[in-house]
């Protein structure tokens, strides 16, 4: 493979790893710089699940609320766990909440597979509210250490500076979008596909849908579930509002804004959002009123999203220089 295909192959990973590099140039906050890549893993892994393979789930929050749980209680309750171990884990029981939810939830389509998922996205809330002795309740886990990367019980590399978490962070995204763009662009990626754009063909085929949508489920879920730890480690705290339905509602809007179905769309919509709703913030304190107006503009004039966006704007600036070539060479 040549020095040209390789780097496009992998361009969108070189575009993630650029965002990577821009992100602490460009912003002043250690703080929001990370949550811009911890909620584009969870837009990615939203993505997975609405662009790759039509599921419109309302369960992401579900994913995310229970990392950021697990993380919480692994770090406070267990102080001699190690971190790493306590992200895996929290990686894992997002997996397995997934593959409840959706073994139930893929049995339904279209209206009745959205309320199913809303449904848990409710009951996974109240479970986690009326259990304060494991949640802490309506005030959430207080208090999540940050603790630092250690080998043999040497400290390597310390993490209370948000910088150095981002750096940290940084890592985790650049191997989380590596493995879900490898999985977009395997044959397990091109089966959702043929999945979204025709289910009846698929079956008639011979695959088994539900057991690749269970599958996205699972995958989807292990990525939201490692998110939402690493944001627990960020703010200190697994809030409540972390589980509720409306942090799926959020997920979902980064999803849309970027674009579906392509993996780095979800890193601009995350971007996009988390650092619109920072600056409208300052300016307004009802500035969701702003994102509303916002949304509708997307729905109306950007259904492909920013992504789609960028494409329109690149394929036109492709058209122009090629109609200037065509001149020169006339001329």
């Amino acid at each position: 493979m040549s020095g040209t295909n390789w780097l496009f192959r992998y361009r969108y990973w070189w575009l993630a790893l650029g965002v990577t590099l821009l992100l602490p140039l460009l912003i002043r906050s250690g703080t929001l710089a990370t949550e811009v890549l911890i909620y584009a893993m969870a837009a990615m892994a939203c993505n997975l699940l609405l662009g790759y393979t039509g599921l419109l789930s309302f369960g992401q929050g579900i994913f995310f609320g229970l990392g950021s749980y697990a993380v919480g209680i692994a770090l406070t309750r267990f102080g001699g766990l190690p971190m790493p171990l306590a992200l895996v884990g929290a990686a894992v029981i997002g997996a397995l909440a997934a593959a409840l939810v959706g073994w139930f939830s893929i049995r339904q389509r279209g209206t009745y597979f959205v309320m199913l998922t809303l449904a848990f996205a409710q009951m996974f809330y109240f479970i986690a509210y009326t259990v304060p002795a494991l949640t802490g309740g309506d005030n959430g886990l207080l208090d999540i250490p940050r603790p630092p990367i250690a080998v043999g019980g040497h400290s390597l590399v310390d993490l209370t500076s948000s910088w150095r978490f981002y750096g940290f962070v940084a890592v985790l995204f650049l191997i989380v979008f590596a493995l879900v763009l490898r999985v977009t662009e395997s044959v397990l990626g091109r089966t959702l596909l043929a999945i979204r754009d025709n289910e009846e063909r698929a079956l008639a085929v011979g695959y088994n849908v539900r057991a690749f949508k269970l599958l996205a489920f699972v995958i989807s879920g292990a990525v939201t579930g490692l998110a939402g730890a690493l944001h627990a480690m960020l703010t200190g705290i697994a809030p409540l509002a972390n589980i509720d339905y409306h942090a799926s509602e959020m997920i979902l809007i980064m999803t849309v804004i970027g674009g579906t179905g392509n993996i780095f769309a979800s890193v601009l919509g995350a971007a996009f959002y988390v650092l619109l709703a920072d600056w409208l913030s300052t300016l307004w304190p009802r500035w969701l009123m702003l994102l509303g107006f916002l949304l509708i503009a997307v729905s109306l004039f950007m259904q492909r999203g920013l992504w789609g966006l960028c494409s329109t704007i690149a394929a036109r600036l492709r058209g122009l220089r090629g109609s200037a070539s065509t001149h020169e060479e006339r001329a």
